[in-house]
């Protein structure tokens, strides 16, 4: 029996639509949706540029053996009869469809005066928080075309959809400045628009006479593999008739510096980092690198590895970077490799001076959002600033301009990860120590206790509460590094009867342990008397403290009135 229905590819607006119709659906055990804002927005760019971004997996649901769902952000199933499975590709149609749709926590927009500057399509889109005022007065058209700001959403319908669009932001104008915008967004809809309007994924549909068991190897086949071709092994294979073996290479500086391996990095980014390095003008989009000589690779493949290590030895000794998944941006390792490759280490008190102003980058960077879109071009634009200011010249543009909202915190949630990464290293810069040994928490000791971020304030505790959006609950000022011990102990229960038990062991040192987690101790704490709100506060107040130490910056500044907005 042939399992396969046909191999036919499909329109991205077909699927998405078929996505929202409930047409397409989820096998209810699949995992949720995961997908940070960056990594939608890096699918989007290789749409728009017509890359293959994967095939598509489905299957012909008419047996109904699995219970099935919606995706997230889509109508809700209810009674609706869908026609597919989704099996593969679940994560990226999620992303795609609330993009598109203008759904789930951020909304998607693109600045169509850089398009029409020549400027590529990666500079030209961002996100921003859906609840962020920001945001919302973007709901108005006249304000899109006073800033000529296409919210993608305009376009889940296709190419029609922008058509009626510039149409009507091109009345706003007189004839003479009209005419002239009307030839300009002909030429944006011509290069980027149509290209998303016609962007097909392949999509294998399976029949509805394929069996259950079946489907199970499917599904554990699918979560054992996927690997696709990098450009380090396109890289390899062209380097290699001249005798530069990258893999080779990869092997002996992981070997030589295992910092380099304990965090996970990519050997993409050490290329990165050479074409950051090699060139007068700095860049690193994936043309640039495809498009290295082998004299490049000679030049500054030992360099820039040497300048990974040394830098990734900052974040972990300074700024408390312990673990990968504690890293805020992998996408900043390039332009750090790439500084510290060029900068050298400098045999006086200028290599103090010198790592001093890398941990302030990182830091700004970090809480400004600096690489949550277009990181190529903040690589590129970063490591010529950062070597300036190295010696003397000037500021950084993201440490110049860095500013911060202290009530954001209470919206950062694990899907904002630089500043929730962020916070997390700078609670334990403190010196936060482990609730089951207190010993100082390294990365070691993360590993061994089982030590996660858990809530302060317990999920279950809080939405008996009333405290029912999960924002709310999940923000970064009711997280903590919590040991796996102590956290099944800690279950459901209000803080002040949790934090009982932990008072009451003779010799624990109580006060100074949760201070170290910049948590209020003292007999008016408000995690004694279980007062949320009051906790909130307290927290964004001291963690905004520490935000102002290691970025320098002076005062808060209203991000919500900021039209600026990006981010």
């Amino acid at each position: 029996m042939n399992i396969f229905e046909d191999t036919n590819p499909r329109a991205l607006k077909d699927l998405l639509s078929e996505v929202h119709n409930r047409t397409s659906v989820l096998p209810d055990f699949q995992r949720d949706f995961v997908w940070e804002p960056g990594a939608t927005q890096e699918l989007i760019v290789s749409i728009a540029n017509n890359y293959p971004a994967g095939s598509i997996l489905r299957v012909r649901d008419a047996k109904r053996v699995f219970a099935a769902r919606e995706f997230e952000g889509a109508p809700i199933l209810g009674d609706a009869k869908h026609t597919f499975l989704v099996l593969d590709g679940q994560q990226r149609l999620t992303s795609l469809y609330q993009a598109f749709y203008g759904v789930g926590e951020h909304r998607y927009y693109l600045s169509i005066g850089k398009l029409i500057d020549g400027d590529d399509f990666e500079d030209a889109i961002f996100h921003v928080r859906a609840t962020t005022k920001w945001a919302k007065d973007r709901e108005d058209f006249e304000t899109q075309a006073k800033e000529l700001l296409l919210p993608l959403s305009v376009l889940k319908g296709g190419a029609g959809g922008f058509g009626k669009w510039s149409r009507n932001v091109a009345r706003q104008l007189d004839d003479k400045k009209r005419i002239a915008l009307e030839d300009a967004l002909e030429g944006v809809e011509e290069k980027w628009i149509h290209t998303i309007d016609d962007y097909h994924f392949p999509v294998v549909t399976l029949s509805d006479e394929t069996e259950p068991d079946a489907l199970c190897t499917i599904f554990e086949t699918l979560n054992r593999t996927g690997v696709k071709l990098s450009v380090f092994e396109l890289l390899t294979a062209r380097f290699w008739p001249q005798n530069i073996k990258l893999r080779d290479l990869w092997d002996k500086a992981l070997a030589e510096y295992p910092i380099i391996e304990d965090f996970e990095v990519d050997p993409y980014y050490v290329l990165q980092g050479i074409s950051l390095a090699c060139r007068k003008a700095p860049s690193c989009k994936r043309s640039d690198v495809l498009n290295m000589k082998a004299s490049d690779i000679t030049e500054w493949w030992d360099k820039v590895v040497v300048g990974l290590a040394a830098g990734l030895e900052i974040l972990r000794d300074d700024c408390k970077v312990m673990l990968p998944k504690w890293l805020p941006y992998q996408t900043m390792l390039p332009p750090l490799a790439a500084v510290m490759a060029k900068a050298g280490n400098p045999k006086t008190a200028e290599a103090g001076a010198q790592r001093e102003k890398i941990k302030r980058w990182f830091w700004c960077a970090v809480f400004g959002q600096v690489y949550e879109s277009s990181p190529n071009s903040k690589s590129a634009k970063d490591v010529v600033e950062i070597l300036q200011w190295i010696i003397g010249v000037g500021l950084p543009e993201s440490v110049d301009t860095f500013r911060f909202d202290p009530r954001a915190l209470r919206d950062v949630t694990p899907r904002q990860r630089s500043i929730y990464r962020g916070t997390i290293c700078l609670i334990l810069r403190g010196g936060a120590r482990d609730f089951h040994t207190q010993a100082v928490i390294t990365g070691k000791i993360m590993t061994q206790e089982g030590i996660d971020d858990h809530h302060v304030f317990p999920a279950a505790y809080l939405e008996r509460k009333g405290v029912t959006l999960s924002r709310n609950r999940d923000c970064i000022l009711n997280r903590t590094l919590i040991d796996r011990t102590t956290n099944q102990m800690i279950s459901d229960r209000a803080p002040s009867d949790y934090l009982a038990d932990i008072r009451k062991t003779s010799g624990f040192p109580y006060d100074s342990v949760l201070t170290s987690h910049i948590l209020p101790v003292g007999a008016d704490s408000p995690l004694l008397a279980n007062d949320y709100e009051p906790y909130l506060v307290w927290r964004q107040e001291r963690l905004w403290q520490e935000i102002q130490n290691v970025t320098g910056v002076k005062k808060a500044t209203d991000l919500e009135a900021d039209l600026n907005g990006e981010g």
